[in-house]
């Protein structure tokens, strides 16, 4: 887990800005915001102009800052301030997916989850592990394929192999430490 976080609450933060974002960028971001919002009844009140100045270098600032402010307000009213632990509670938050409820409920209350983002569908399909390029199904064919105790250590495993070695556009095969186990027909040259 790359996302500097201290509680469930500032990793669900986190995840929601790390939305077509480097998690270095977030990590930049999040000291401010969260010195200035300790907690989600604070980020619910917030003033969207000044938390989108906050959070403006993460992209897409507008439409984040509307998500974390209603996703603080739904966790302020309906949770007590406290991040819901279920995946079928942190859905219905707002700006929360299955990937961002997966990262929270693997990383921050130890529940097993399998995190599907670019990196991680990429991967998958390179190793064999899936043929699909939709999220969920993804997400399936994984929980399919590994032991449930495992989902949330492997995938975070798949997101930062993806991140770091087999890049989208020139994946670095030369040093991929499962080169030989790839079936990927475009690999290079090892």
């Amino acid at each position: 887990m790359e996302l500097d976080h201290c509680s469930p609450w500032e990793l669900l933060v986190a995840t929601i800005l790390s939305a077509q974002c480097t998690d270095q960028r977030v990590n930049q971001v999040t000291p401010s915001l969260f010195r200035r919002y300790r907690q989600p009844a604070e980020l619910a009140a917030a003033h969207l102009p000044e938390l989108e100045q906050l959070i403006r270098s993460t992209g897409f600032f507008k439409n984040k800052a509307k998500h974390l402010v209603a996703c603080s307000k739904a966790v302020a009213e309906h949770f007590g301030d406290q991040v819901p632990h279920t995946m079928e509670e942190l859905i219905t938050l707002p700006g929360v997916g299955r990937k961002t409820a997966n990262v929270v409920l693997g990383n921050a209350f130890g529940q097993p989850g399998i995190v599907v983002d670019t990196h991680v569908k990429r991967v998958a399909k390179r190793l064999g592990l899936t043929r699909s390029d939709n999220p969920d199904l993804v997400e399936q064919d994984l929980q399919q394929l590994l032991p449930k105790s495992q989902w949330t250590a492997v995938s975070q495993r798949l997101l930062l192999h993806g991140r770091y070695i087999c890049l989208a556009r020139k994946p670095q095969c030369r040093t991929c430490p499962v080169y030989q186990h790839c079936p990927w027909k475009e690999k290079g040259p090892q």
